[in-house]
């Protein structure tokens, strides 16, 4: 049974008035005096979010109880210094940048601009164990045209700079501004996978494989494979249907794989529109078919995906877990539909912003 890490980025806002606030460093430090384990929580690009990384895990049950225990561990070390940690992808309310001090931070503020600057957004990146990095690779080509689904279940980041955008993540918008961020053309193998990233750092754009934000890639840290669409999402429920559905991806891929099976021969500009699309409509209008890249109800994506996966989720006692989370999901909607319909009931981004702080750490 493969093992399943989450990394989920949280959003640090003051508990009075939930506007972002740049207090990383001083949680991280709460953190450290509360006697928390090693490389569990992060610091990241701005100073207004905190990052925690869960343990590798093979049961669902013990990863959905370590991103409870680990959402509510953030907020007991943020609530000590007047802020609290909601799971949101981008900020409703109007926020200024404040970049960390660190000196690879200050090169990328330098080197991007505004595209740095402006990136306080909040990721949900899943890590799935794989055998060797040719089985990897594999993974990474087999699944491309199923990620765009992932995003849209995703979905929480409706609000910018106060500004309802249209979209369900505007999170994939700001975050595609990366010059290595997206989709990929299929590798073939594990060498030509090393000497592509190999040739983007020598660009001197990219300065280490951690600034290679492909939609899927091979950790540089890990033996796994890291898929980072999604948003964070506001229920842990819904992150852990996410880590079960992944983890059913790159099982199938692999299984492909080794049964000779190629890699679907999707163009990674049809990759991009079905990205954008599901940026644009989560689960609340058309998404494009992972198969025939042609528009489909989203349930009928969804559905298509629970298929594609199908034996995956049986083999390891998974696939009723997989069926009752997207139906919830479908059934209640994901997080930008919750936010929507809050502000919608009480015309307030603030009263958004509580609701979400207490969901997150519930």
């Amino acid at each position: 049974m493969r093992y399943v890490g989450v990394e989920e980025e949280l959003l640090l806002v003051h508990t009075d008035t939930f506007e972002p606030c740049a207090m990383a460093a001083a949680v991280l430090a709460m953190a450290d005096r509360a006697g928390a384990e090693d490389d569990i929580f992060q610091k990241e690009l701005q100073r207004q979010q905190l990052e925690f990384a869960t343990r590798p895990q093979s049961d669902m049950s013990a990863l959905e109880a370590e991103i409870r225990r680990r959402r509510r561990e953030s907020a007991e070390h943020a609530g000590k210094l007047g802020a609290s940690v909601v799971a949101l992808a981008t900020s409703p309310l109007p926020v200024g940048p404040a970049i960390s001090a660190d000196e690879r931070y200050r090169w990328m503020q330098q080197e991007f601009g505004l595209t740095a600057l402006e990136q306080l957004t909040c990721g949900c990146h899943v890590h799935v164990s794989v055998e060797s990095d040719e089985e990897g690779v594999a993974v990474v080509d087999r699944i491309r045209p199923w990620l765009a689904p992932l995003l849209a279940m995703s979905a929480n980041s409706p609000f910018w700079q106060g500004l309802d955008t249209g979209y369900r993540s505007y999170r994939s918008r700001v975050w595609g501004r990366w010059p290595s961020a997206g989709p990929t053309e299929a590798f073939g193998s594990a060498e030509r996978y090393h000497d592509h990233v190999a040739d983007m750092i020598a660009t001197g754009v990219v300065r280490d494989p951690g600034m290679v934000y492909f939609d899927a890639r091979l950790s540089h840290n890990h033996p796994t494979v890291e898929v980072r669409v999604a948003d964070v999402c506001l229920d842990a429920s819904t992150t852990v249907l996410l880590a079960v559905l992944v983890r059913a991806l790159v099982e199938t891929a692999a299984r492909e794989w080794r049964e000779g099976v190629p890699p679907r021969p999707v163009g990674t500009g049809l990759l991009r529109l079905a990205s954008w699309r599901a940026g644009r409509s989560g689960l609340d209008e058309a998404l494009m078919h992972p198969d025939t890249m042609t528009p489909v109800p989203a349930q009928d994506a969804l559905e298509e995906l629970l298929a594609h996966v199908r034996g995956a989720l049986e083999d390891v006692g998974d696939l009723q877990l997989a069926q009752e989370g997207m139906s919830r999901l479908l059934r209640t909607g994901n997080g930008a539909r919750r936010q929507r319909e809050l502000l919608q009931r009480t015309g307030d981004l603030k009263a958004v912003i509580a609701d979400c702080v207490r969901r997150t750490q519930e």
